[in-house]
């Protein structure tokens, strides 16, 4: 089957492999067994994985910087993104009110197929496998992506380590319309403002104000 050479992998068990393909749309239609059970099974193991790789790969981070990095990397837009990239919106089954409604093309239906097909690898090989699977794919160029962008992390956890403490974002001004509205926000760190930085939302903002005062704060350590 096509999916198989997408995702670099050929099941034992074809009828796992339809399982993992079948919303529970096609399922009602037709009567057959849905993905939401191994949906659910995928969901824990991909945590599982990820928690792992993150725990033995980035032994300087903390609880709280770990949690971050695997809840980014574990989000249903994380997910998506892959499942895009392997084309599997072609081999999910629908029925047809949510084919009408473009389901094929949704972020939670393809994150959620992501998640079955990980299910479904892990009955019909274990844990290597599914391993395997999502560090060709999952926990590949996309995590150190993700890491990168991540300056409010990083922050916390320089913060942590060289202050004992936690940064504080402040939202000093918000200006424009409110369809395109800026917003400033300044971090302080032991009550010393660190840097000041502009957004088109106020996540957007604390991180580049994030990675300011990590750049600052490369030059003064």
């Amino acid at each position: 089957m096509d999916l198989e050479n997408k995702i670099k992998y050929k099941f034992k068990d074809n009828q796992l492999l339809i399982k993992s393909v079948t919303h529970k749309s096609y399922g009602y239609e037709k009567g057959k067994a849905d993905n939401e059970r191994l949906e659910f099974l995928g969901d824990s193991i991909i945590g599982f994985v990820v928690a792992k790789h993150l725990f033995k790969s980035f032994p300087e981070y903390d609880e709280g910087g770990l949690s971050k990095l695997k809840n980014q990397i574990v989000s249903t837009r994380s997910l998506y993104k892959i499942a895009k990239k392997l084309s599997l919106n072609k081999f999910i089954l629908l029925g047809k009110g949510e084919l009408k409604s473009r389901g094929r093309y949704k972020e939670s239906n393809l994150a959620a197929l992501l998640e079955s097909l990980v299910g479904a690898i892990y009955i019909d090989s274990g844990i290597k496998e599914a391993e395997k699977f999502l560090k060709r794919f999952l926990l590949s160029e996309d995590l150190s992506k993700l890491i990168e962008e991540d300056y409010k992390s990083i922050l916390q956890i320089l913060s942590q380590k060289e202050f004992n403490t936690l940064p504080i974002y402040k939202t000093i001004k918000e200006e424009g319309p409110s369809h395109n509205k800026k917003f400033h926000v300044s971090v302080f760190i032991n009550n010393k403002k660190h840097s000041t930085a502009i957004g088109k939302s106020k996540k957007i903002a604390q991180n580049n104000c994030a990675k300011k005062a990590i750049q600052k704060l490369a030059i003064s350590l």
